[in-house]
């Protein structure tokens, strides 16, 4: 085998955009990285071997043993697209120690199938914000005058238990709603024009459910914006919450700190920025 291991750097990523539900997300310059080591027998979590059986199931390669490691600062079931970052990196690392026998659209689309969305995969992937269909998808890179503050409580928010709590079906005013919001979104964010993002992130198809998981969830988003937030909104399925400005980021957070403090359990808050690099392998 030519490479003795493979590094792949994942960026996380934030989800939904309020009213982008499964659609909509964007990359952050927070990462996992999966380094791989080829020949070494060790137990693999389920999920590491479910990702490795599709992988060697798809390349149509014989399986071959290896070890993972998983290292960075993209925290578990919060929101911020952790289970690509291991999926992705996984995938990546194996067709890399594998001699590429898959394209790179092929490893995007076993994670989004793995995923059963595309809204995390596909910006995790490319990096930047990422619009997307069942089959297509467009992304464009995001200013770092963009900040993107996310507050982090101290608890998992599994994604099966968040879809568990919305409805089976929605109003039409509520549908519509929801894509006149995602589509303006859309369009600020390939136009550059972030200022329009004012107001946008309101959601009626999954936050009003989902909010009720998580304690000081309006509290918190309302002290975002009063301190002039373009507006906030659940991470993914949580329990991370999202503001994102063009000023003030260091107020912002400390009033959303601030307030989650009332409410939530050891909560952590950070400025970040969109990766516009996406996924990064470096083998040796």
């Amino acid at each position: 085998m030519a490479w003795q291991k493979v590094a792949v750097r994942v960026p996380a990523t934030t989800a939904n955009l309020g009213p982008g539900f499964d659609s909509l997300g964007v990359a952050l310059r927070l990462h996992n990285t999966v380094t791989l080591r080829p020949g070494v027998h060790t137990h693999l979590p389920p999920m590491f071997s479910a990702t490795a059986k599709t992988f060697f199931s798809a390349a149509k390669t014989k399986p071959f043993p290896f070890s993972v490691e998983i290292t960075g600062d993209v925290p578990i079931s919060r929101g911020l697209g952790s289970s690509v970052t291991v999926r992705l990196g996984i995938l990546a690392g194996l067709n890399q120690l594998a001699e590429c026998p898959l394209t790179p659209e092929q490893v995007l689309a076993l994670v989004v199938e793995m995923e059963g969305h595309p809204d995390n995969a596909v910006p995790a992937f490319y990096g930047g914000f990422a619009a997307c269909s069942a089959s297509k998808f467009l992304n464009v890179p995001v200013s770092p005058q963009l900040k993107f503050i996310a507050l982090i409580p101290d608890f998992m928010m599994e994604t099966s238990a968040a879809r568990k709590v919305l409805p089976k079906q929605v109003s039409l005013a509520d549908a519509v709603s929801n894509l006149q919001h995602s589509s303006v979104i859309t369009a600020a964010f390939c136009a550059k024009q972030y200022d329009a993002l004012a107001g946008l992130f309101t959601d009626r198809l999954h936050q009003p459910y989902r909010a009720k998981l998580i304690p000081g969830f309006k509290e918190v988003l309302a002290a975002a914006e009063k301190k002039g937030a373009l507006g906030g909104f659940l991470s993914g399925s949580g329990s991370t919450l999202m503001a994102i400005t063009l000023k003030n980021a260091e107020a912002i957070r400390a009033a959303m700190l601030r307030v989650a403090r009332k409410h939530l359990p050891a909560p952590e808050a950070h400025i970040l920025t969109a990766d516009n690099n996406g996924l990064q392998i470096k083998a040796s």
